[in-house]
C-alpha cells in the first residue's frame, strides 16, 4: 500500500490552515496564499472528515497548489491506508503518541514526508524532542493538552515560548525543521513568528468562530499577518 511520491513541502517559511472541512473555506485558505492545507481525520475531533468527503475535497484542489496535510491521532494502517488512498496528501501529520519506530515505518510504507506534533509545557517536553526530531522530516510544537484532555494538541491554548529558546531547544532540536502551533489567532502570530523564528506556523481553531467552523475574515487575516512576518512577497 504505497502513495506517489509529493514534493516535501518543509522547506520554510510554512502557513498552514488546519481541520479544513468546506470547499469554500479551502478556497479562501488558498486566495490568502496559505502554503498548507491540513484535514483531520480522527473522529473525536470537531473538524474530523470522513473518507468520502477526504475525496471529494481533494477532487476540486487545483493542481500545482498548497501542499495537502492528512492529520491523523495514532492511526492503524488500515484507517491510514484508507485515508491516503482518498486524500492523496503530500504529508502526514501525525499528532498522537507515535514513536521514532512508527514514524520510520509510516514514512516507509508511504514514501511520503511526516511531521510528528508534539506537546510543549516545560523544560521536560523540550528534552524529550530530540529522539523525534531526530526521526520526522519536521516537527510540529504545539501546547501539551491538559491530563483530562480527550483530543491531542493546544486546544487553542498557547505555551510559554521561551522555552523555545537557548542551548537546551537547540540540543533538541537539532536541524530538524520546526513549526509553531498552540494558541495563535491573526492578532499574535506576527509576535509569534519574530520571537520564536520558527520555520512555519499552523493554525486551526484561532481561525474559527466556533469548535470546527472556519471563519473567512481571520483565515484572510492570519494568513496576511504571517506573510508579513515572514517577509514573504506578493
Amino acid at each position: 500500500m504505497t502513495a506517489p511520491a509529493g514534493p516535501s513541502s518543509t522547506s520554510s517559511p510554512a502557513i498552514k490552515i488546519c481541520g479544513l472541512n468546506r470547499p469554500d473555506m479551502i478556497r479562501t485558505a488558498i486566495e490568502a496564499g496559505a502554503t498548507h492545507l491540513g484535514f483531520v481525520h480522527f473522529a473525536p475531533s470537531p473538524r474530523h472528515v470522513d473518507h468520502a468527503d477526504l475525496a471529494r475535497l481533494a477532487d476540486g484542489l487545483p493542481r500545482g497548489g498548497p501542499a495537502k496535510v492528512l492529520l491523523t491521532v495514532d492511526a492503524d494502517w488500515p484507517v491510514l491506508d484508507a485515508a491516503v488512498d482518498a486524500l492523496g496528501p503530500d504529508l502526514l501529520q501525525l499528532h498522537g503518541h507515535e514513536t521514532p519506530e512508527r514514524i520510520d515505518a509510516v514514512r516507509s510504507r508511504y514514501r511520503l514526508p511526516v511531521i510528528k506534533a508534539a506537546g510543549i509545557a516545560d523544560a521536560a517536553d523540550i528534552a524529550a524532542l530530540k529522539p523525534l526530531a531526530a526521526t520526522a522530516d519536521l516537527l510540529l510544537l504545539d501546547a501539551r493538552p491538559p491530563r483530562d484532555a480527550t483530543r491531542p494538541g493546544g486546544l487553542g491554548q498557547a505555551f510559554d515560548w521561551r522555552l523555545l529558546s537557548g542551548a537546551e531547544f537547540a540540543a533538541a532540536i537539532g536541524q530538524t525543521p520546526w513549526w509553531l502551533a498552540g494558541g495563535l489567532t491573526p492578532a499574535t502570530v506576527a509576535d509569534a513568528i519574530t520571537r520564536t523564528r520558527p520555520q512555519g506556523v499552523d493554525v486551526s481553531s484561532g481561525v474559527e468562530s466556533a469548535p470546527g467552523v472556519k471563519d473567512p475574515a481571520a483565515i484572510r487575516a492570519f494568513v496576511s499577518a504571517a506573510r508579513a512576518a515572514f517577509d514573504l512577497k506578493t
